[in-house]
């Protein structure tokens, strides 16, 4: 996941045989390689390029400036509070992993939360106000009508094949790592997830957030839980091909825009099913699918190479954990993505103050911490964590 920021802060300033060029999406890509491979045009287009990027990073630089950081002990002193006395954490049903083999799509269409996929075919706004909209209306709607057609084929032909894997540990933090065990006599560890603290100074009493902040800690006896999820939607990408075979590329997207949100419901659903029956702490919970996406409930599924856990190493952990592959065919490619490519997996947390937040820019001295911490090498992790990094890694200063 990139941006135009980064584009100009880490990838710009490091690339030397020719431009790097951010664009929202692969559409737009066309008109990019158009201009950049024309003697006639390129000249001019990669000077404006330069020129922006080298804005943005001075920007960026003043900004980032104005946010000071500590280091890592002193944000590890301010991490987040919570009385573990006066909590019983909930034990959820069972322990170890639990397959679906296959789960009805129509179950899923009710938690679709369609303003993400707007925002795919570039419509800014939300949904259904955006069906509205003086000016955008008419076009989202067609396109709206356009995928509710597509989406009834989809449930009634059974065109997808949603699959899923959960699974429950017992587990207790440990400093900024969370240690699972194969038993409640928890004597024996069978995987430990590493957790990144935020370093940004805070006022007002505010905490240096980890995600380990939401697990007891060992020292206090409290017996506690963590779940770990893998859903995804297969079929898609073979269906999008067909379709770009007989150059539809609008179906083709289409195809490939809707199995991305049924992913996305079918990890809201199984979260719902997760926290009223699986897990079992929010019994009496009663939202409506479609207030989900505010997310109103108890409990995070917090996602590795997202802000609160920005590492996507971390996926392997929860794949052996659950033998994703074997029990659902997703497999990760050697930079942590997920096939098919309609795909979620994350972490159950249930606390109540358990909440998402984001990890932001980080120091050198909890990159070696965390290397230490997950036995690799400083650099290696430097590498993977690069959008995150509140200085230049030794690679790049010599380069310089």
């Amino acid at each position: 996941t990139t941006s135009r920021v980064h584009t100009a802060v880490k990838i710009n300033p490091n690339y030397r045989r020719g431009q790097a060029v951010y664009v929202t999406d692969a559409s737009r890509a066309v008109g990019v390689a158009q201009a950049l491979v024309s003697d006639k045009t390129r000249p001019d287009y990669v000077a404006q390029t330069r020129l922006e990027y080298e804005r943005l990073a001075e920007a960026h630089a003043r900004a980032q400036a104005d946010k000071l950081r500590v280091p890592l002990a002193q944000a590890r002193a301010n991490a987040y509070k919570i009385d573990w006395a006066a909590y019983e954490p909930p034990k959820p049903s069972f322990s170890g992993a639990r397959a679906f083999a296959s789960y009805d799509v129509g179950e899923l269409v009710p938690y679709i939360d369609w303003t993400p996929f707007f925002q795919t075919w570039e419509f800014k706004g939300r949904y259904p106000s955006l069906l509205d909209d003086p000016e955008r209306g008419e076009a989202a709607r067609t396109l709206y009508d356009d995928a509710r057609a597509m989406l009834k084929r989809i449930v009634e032909e059974r065109w997808f094949t949603p699959k899923a894997v959960i699974g429950f540990w017992p587990a207790n933090s440990i400093g900024d790592d969370i240690a699972l065990y194969n038993g409640e006599s928890r004597n024996e560890r069978i995987a430990t997830l590493h957790t990144l603290r935020q370093q940004l100074q805070k006022r007002d009493g505010k905490a240096n957030l980890a995600l380990a902040d939401f697990i007891a800690p060992k020292q206090t006896g409290r017996k506690d839980y963590i779940g770990g999820f893998a859903v995804s939607i297969h079929g898609a990408d073979e269906l999008a091909k067909q379709y770009e075979r007989k150059h539809d590329d609008y179906r083709a997207i289409m195809v490939k825009a809707l199995a991305d949100r049924i992913a996305e419901a079918f990890a809201e659903r199984m979260h719902e099913r997760v926290r009223k029956e699986f897990w079992g702490y929010a019994r009496e919970e009663d939202f409506a699918p479609d207030a989900l996406a505010g997310e109103p409930y108890a409990g995070i599924r917090p996602a590795p190479g997202y802000p609160a856990q920005p590492d996507h190493t971390e996926k392997a952990t929860i794949f052996d954990l659950l033998n994703v592959e074997k029990r659902t065919g997703v497999k990760l490619t050697e930079s942590y993505a997920m096939t098919p490519a309609a795909s979620v997996s994350g972490l159950y947390l249930a606390h109540p103050s358990a909440h998402y937040f984001g990890v932001a820019k980080i120091e050198r001295d909890q990159i070696e911490d965390y290397a230490r911490r997950k036995g690799m090498e400083a650099r290696e992790v430097e590498r993977w964590l690069a959008p995150i990094l509140n200085y230049a890694p030794v690679a790049a200063e010599a380069a310089e």
